[in-house]
């Protein structure tokens, strides 16, 4: 009887530091994860900054973002909850940087419109002064030529990094 008394003790203690030994391998795990995801949240620190910034940033730190979730899909659903959105760049964020990106272009336009309207201004004033001269008229048509020129390529990075944005938040 005495025997069968202390196989149950013993028994009691072995599965008592059994359920000590999970606790602790659980919370040890746990903590590992919210390293894991802490880890993450700083990696995305300096993009969600940039891509605050300047909208283009996006197109390099979403794809990366995207990616990363795939190799810590745990860490980031935590961290998906704790910023009550997609981590690093919830669709919203997109979705404004797209817009900011289309009004900063729209700002861009008239800017160069207005400058450009002031050096042919300047150009065709001193054509008439100038009575005609041939070296005055190429100055006011290179005026003109550089106005599309930099129009354009201006123009095509900003349908390129707009698609990009509109790609991205879809």
């Amino acid at each position: 009887m005495v025997w069968l008394l202390a196989a149950a003790i013993v028994g009691a203690a072995i599965v008592g530091a059994a359920q000590h030994v999970v606790g602790e391998l659980r919370r040890s795990r746990e903590e590992a994860a919210r390293g894991r995801a802490l880890t993450v949240a700083q990696m995305f620190a300096l993009g969600i900054a940039a891509g605050h910034a300047d909208p283009r940033a996006l197109l390099v730190w979403q794809p990366l973002a995207k990616a990363t979730r795939q190799l810590f899909p745990g860490e980031f659903s935590t961290l998906d909850i704790m910023t009550g959105g997609t981590f690093p760049f919830p669709i919203a964020q997109i979705q404004a940087a797209h817009s900011q990106w289309t009004a900063d272009w729209l700002a861009w336009e008239r800017s160069h419109d207005y400058e450009y309207k002031l050096k042919a201004a300047a150009a065709e004033h001193e054509l008439g002064v100038s009575g005609g001269s041939p070296i005055v008229r190429a100055k006011l048509e290179a005026v003109e030529r550089e106005k599309l020129d930099l129009y354009q390529h201006r123009y095509q990075d900003y349908v390129r990094v707009a698609k990009a944005l509109q790609a991205l938040g879809s």
